[in-house]
């Protein structure tokens, strides 16, 4: 059975870091893409960053860019979200996602993956 478990999310002040971290149980990270989502109140989920299965190709999302990071870790079956100098705007519900049938989201889109995580909050205020 497919389980993505996201932890590290908080409430963190404006300029911060946060490390997300996605575990995977149940099947074998290795060949799969990995998709951070997230989801602010009011708001439709959107694709914030995805790595291919190789880890050779990133999507970042523009509002992301040169702050957040993705990477994977095989052997630990883990995908990370490094996201730093973070932002209000970044105050979310934040999810990963991955799905057997794909290798990598060319756009992250969230109708690509089919199993998600139950969410992590990040939240960033003064």
């Amino acid at each position: 059975q497919v389980q993505l478990v996201e932890s590290g999310g908080g409430l963190v002040q404006p300029g911060g870091s946060l490390r997300l971290s996605c575990a995977a149980s149940g099947f074998t990270l290795d060949y799969y893409a990995i998709g951070w989502f997230r989801q602010a109140p009011g708001k439709e989920r959107e694709g914030v960053s995805c790595i291919s299965s190789s880890g050779s190709s990133t999507y970042y999302a523009d509002s992301v860019k040169g702050r957040f990071t993705i990477s994977r870790d095989n052997a630990k079956n883990t995908v990370y979200l490094q996201m730093n100098s973070l932002k209000p705007e970044d105050t979310a519900v934040y999810y990963c996602a991955t799905d057997r049938r794909i290798v990598m989201s060319d756009y992250c889109t969230v109708t690509d993956f089919g199993s998600w995580g139950q969410g992590t909050q990040v939240t960033v205020s003064s």
